[in-house]
């Protein structure tokens, strides 16, 4: 029994110091609406900048608290700084597009902070006060953790009487409800979202400063908090601090007594909770009913392509057709997963483009589709062109069994359900060694045969994903993709005149998770083997990246932007250690110089002047 109790306070810890990043982000989403990816970037950002204030200070409570507050100033300033450069400018920019700059945000971070404190992960030598202990019944329990215990309440009480005792408060939570109206009462929206985003960032930097003790400064930080966060933030309701409090309380819990109980569940746990609550109550366990959304301008009208891009897309296929007949096997490797990225992208845009369907977890089809692939191959000796037509079948089914929940849902609340989803699928990839083989993954996936020749497995690939994504450009120009545009558009007209538009968004759902699943396959076959990465966070964020870079509103998009980010990605590999400052350096230009993306910019050129 004394085990259990220990357990659950180590839960609570964790919660608090996970509460405080979880806090920050819910307050900058309240009232900007940004989904600001580059908030665990803040956190790992506090915890270096802590380690650097801490270890230069007396090692004492005082020396401590007084470095914790210096780095949540620290970020605080960031913040702000971050938000008058960047943020200012893509206020009413689509939600994701602000996701893809703040994702070009944490590549920056990454390198830089790399090239500051270099790759090592820093500790904090603990003192003597921090390793004491109070004795619960015949078990230790360590004193600073019962610091953590008492952060989250008297922050949580501290943000309280911020946002309902204070003038600066009720600006917030008044355009928290509506901003639109705040600005016409003329209040400076300019400043008071700078501010709020300095306090979230603070707040950020104060959870990352706090959990040094118990962890250290390392690089890992930004992705595994950002998603936690969201988790909770979710889970809580978008905008509720007491939301986020008690959703960050039943997590951690939950997380912390299932180390102890069911430790092969530890790393669903969190996203199971996530995914029943957004089943029941897609607002969150404290969240209020959704505001409506902002109008925006209508989407562009869907045409059939102009003549010269048609002549350009056929001049592209025939150089990919004959591409082994000119260069070396490197880079005809580099040209497949060109091809097989183009066909992930595609069917991202399917569901998200025409259907309006965003997801964060689209990798859960594409690693289905490899593992589906994969297990033919091992467990039945299927030959490869069958193992191919089982991995959109094994994708396929997953998403029209679980597009049953997520079509009910809209906007970030249905892209975190396919995010749950995913991380569901990457927990039990990694756990269930018996069948996947675990962290080891599944080896021995070349092709045999004729198909072991590269140029031969290259046509494969070429004429697969070629075919595969003309498919889905043709069901998009079909009866189905205008019905599945018309649902997206208003889905109470399009039910008025007797569209199903349940049924369309569920199989628009299931069509691109079976393209994602063949484009997996493609993938396991090219690489020979199949790794729990398939499912993992960073594969749905590069989908998600190539379809904004090459535009979402556009047919082309998907295209366009699967190649600019292969070909862009690759070769700041072989040029550069600094790849990814590059990158999101490169990420955030395009952001602001293409909001529509590349081919929606180039469309956009093109009909100004044929006008």
């Amino acid at each position: 029994m004394t085990v259990l109790v220990v357990q659950l306070l180590t839960g609570i810890a964790g919660a608090s110091a996970l509460f405080l990043v979880a806090a920050g982000l819910t307050v900058i989403f309240g009232v900007t609406r940004v989904v600001n990816f580059s908030h665990g970037s803040l956190t790992m950002l506090g915890a270096y900048v802590a380690w650097s204030v801490v270890t230069r200070l007396p090692h004492t409570p005082a020396g401590f608290a007084l470095g914790v507050i210096l780095a949540a100033l620290a970020l605080a300033v960031l913040g702000a700084g971050l938000e008058v450069v960047l943020l200012r400018r893509l206020y009413r920019a689509p939600e994701l597009l602000q996701l893809l700059a703040t994702f070009g945000v944490v590549l920056i971070v990454q390198d830089t902070t790399q090239a500051i404190w270099g790759a090592e992960d820093l500790p904090l030598a603990r003192p003597h006060w921090m390793r004491s202990f109070v004795a619960i019944g015949t078990e230790r329990f360590p004193f600073y953790d019962l610091v953590l215990i008492a952060a989250g309440p008297l922050v949580l009480g501290a943000l309280w009487l911020l946002l309902h005792r204070t003038r600066f408060g009720t600006l917030v939570r008044a355009a928290t409800q509506d901003r639109d109206m705040v600005a016409a009462l003329g209040v400076d929206q300019r400043v008071l979202f700078t501010a709020v985003f300095a306090l979230g960032a603070g707040l950020a930097g104060l959870g990352g400063a706090l959990a040094l003790p118990d962890g250290s400064a390392n690089l890992q930080i930004d992705l595994s908090v950002i998603t936690d966060a969201f988790v909770v933030v979710v889970v809580g309701g978008l905008g509720s601090l007491p939301g986020a409090y008690l959703a960050s309380l039943l997590i951690g819990v939950l997380q912390a007594l299932g180390i102890l109980l069911i430790p092969k569940l530890t790393l669903v746990i969190a996203f199971a909770v996530m995914a029943a609550v957004l089943v029941l109550r897609p607002q969150g366990l404290l969240g209020g009913t959704a505001s409506t959304p902002r109008e925006s301008a209508a989407p562009p009208l869907v045409r059939p392509a102009a003549p010269v891009l048609r002549a350009a897309g056929l001049a592209l296929l025939a150089a990919l057709i004959a591409a082994p007949l000119v260069v070396g096997p490197f880079a005809l490797t580099v040209l497949g997963e060109a091809l097989t990225a183009l066909l992930f992208a595609a069917s991202l845009h399917f569901m998200m483009g025409p259907g309006g369907m965003p997801s964060f977890g689209h990798a859960a089809w594409f690693g289905l589709g490899a593992y589906g692939a994969a297990l033919a191959v091992h467990a039945l000796a299927w030959p490869l062109p069958a193992a191919l037509v089982a991995a959109p079948l094994v994708a396929g089914a997953a998403a029209l069994a679980f597009g049953g929940f997520v079509v009910r849902l809209s906007g970030v609340y249905l892209a975190m359900l396919t995010l749950a989803f995913a991380q569901i699928v990457w927990a039990v990839a990694l756990q269930w060694s018996d069948l996947t083989g675990g962290d080891d993954g599944i080896l021995g996936l070349w092709p045999r045969g004729i198909l072991a020749r590269p140029h031969a497995f290259y046509w494969l690939t070429l004429g697969v994903a070629v075919a595969a994504t003309l498919l889905l450009r043709r069901a998009l120009y079909a009866p189905f993709g205008y019905a599945l545009r018309g649902a997206r558009d208003s889905t109470l007209r399009a039910e008025a005149i007797g569209l199903p538009t349940a049924r369309l968004r569920l199989v628009a759902f299931a069509i691109a998770g079976a393209a994602a699943g063949l484009s997996g396959g493609l993938s396991a076959f090219a690489k020979g083997s199949v790794f729990p990465t398939y499912v993992a966070i960073g594969r749905s964020v590069d989908a998600l990246l190539m379809v904004l870079l090459g535009g979402v509103q556009t047919m082309t998009g998907p295209i366009v932007g699967a190649l600019a980010y292969t070909g862009l990605y690759d070769t700041l590999l072989l040029v550069t250690s600094a790849w990814r400052l590059v990158l999101g350096l490169a990420v955030v230009a395009l952001v602001l110089a293409f909001p529509q993306g590349i081919a929606g910019a180039a469309q956009r050129l093109w009909r100004g002047r044929m006008a």
